[in-house]
């Protein structure tokens, strides 16, 4: 199998378009003063840097459908506005569960809580930084649909993936709310752990991506639906595998500190996993340690209990199993060939990541 795909060439075509964007909303609020530099100068920060999934299965969803692109400026626009979408997702995610940094930097509500305290302003710096990164994601998120609606295809070709954007960002909103609502009550089953997984990240991540530049490129239903039997279980591999790292990853390449979803208390389907699998005292010890400061020494007690339980084994060999299903489903779709080619590149590399 030969592409020309060069993922390097477009993450950087992706982040141009990004800061082109960003340099016309600067524009328009340079009236409201350096506060709105401010804020636009950490928007900047929220939509640098990634894997750019997102943006690169939109594009080759579209591809897919419509191998010779009409308007390569106007796809990279609606690919790009996936990862402003994902940019407030993360910027809120942050927030609720009261990570301290992203991608190696402070979180958005720690960067303007920081910026408060160093000023000296009055009032809570802590209350300040949650203001500005809910103000910062809502902003993000309403300029995702505008910059999809404007990205340059005719209305009646952008209806149909506008249509697609919103139930994602539905999708996503609710799965968020699932998640924190599963938090809160301390527990969560394998079924239930899924559900969360599926709609608060598997779903946006890859399947309605591929769905909406598809639905750009003037897909059928029924490639849609093929489009979908790829998708969604690749997403779910995917979220099955962000998961591990979020217990076992390197801090240096994730950015994340060690075991920082244990300290978050994300009832991860690892985590219910490994509940379900661990000898009794080793699951209450896992059960009640989640959610709670760690030392270095606790969070690799807890990573033995989940290796011990036979969790971590389980979810590589599902990620394995979903991965398999979703190429499988790809093989038999109606499709061009090269995009299928890159789309099975694709798949690969966002299973088989160390970040």
């Amino acid at each position: 199998m030969v592409t020309t795909w060069d993922p390097a060439d477009f993450r950087d075509r992706v982040q141009e378009v990004l800061d082109a964007f960003l340099d016309d909303r600067e524009a328009e609020l340079v009236p409201l003063g350096p506060d709105a530099s401010r804020l636009i100068a950490e928007a900047r920060t929220a939509v640098s840097g990634g894997k750019r999934f997102r943006a690169a299965f939109c594009h080759w969803g579209h591809r897919a459908v419509r191998p010779s692109v009409d308007d390569d400026a106007a796809l990279a626009r609606a690919c790009a506005s996936l990862e402003v979408l994902h940019a407030s997702a993360l910027v809120h995610d942050d927030f609720m569960d009261a990570s301290d940094t992203r991608r190696g930097r402070p979180a958005t509500h720690r960067a303007f809580e920081a910026e408060h305290r160093a000023a000296g302003w009055r009032g809570d710096p802590e209350q300040y930084g949650a203001a500005a990164a809910i103000l910062l994601g809502d902003l993000l998120l309403g300029w995702a649909e505008d910059m999809l609606r404007r990205s340059g295809f005719p209305a009646d070709e952008v209806a149909p993936g506008l249509a697609l954007f919103e139930q994602c960002r539905n999708e996503v909103i609710a799965g968020q709310f699932l998640d924190v609502s599963v938090q809160a009550r301390g527990r969560a089953d394998v079924d239930t752990a899924m559900t969360v997984l599926r709609y608060k990240s598997a779903k946006y991540s890859i399947e309605r991506p591929i769905h909406i530049g598809a639905a750009l490129g003037g897909a059928t239903s029924d490639q849609l639906e093929q489009l979908g039997r790829f998708g969604l279980p690749l997403g779910e591999a995917f979220q099955l595998r962000d998961d591990l790292l979020g217990v076992f990853g390197d801090p240096e390449a994730t950015g994340k500190p060690a075991g920082d979803d244990l300290v978050e208390g994300k009832r991860t389907v690892l985590v219910a996993l490994a509940l379900d699998g661990a000898p009794r005292a080793a699951a209450e010890r896992l059960d009640a340690a989640l959610g709670t400061p760690l030392t270095d020494a606790d969070v690799d007690e807890l990573r033995a209990i989940i290796e011990e339980s036979g969790a971590r084994a389980q979810v590589e060999a599902v990620i394995g199993q979903l991965s398999d299903h979703a190429v499988e489903a790809l093989r038999a779709a109606d499709i061009d060939e090269h995009a299928r080619d890159v789309l099975v590149e694709l798949a690969a590399a966002a299973t088989q990541r160390s970040v």
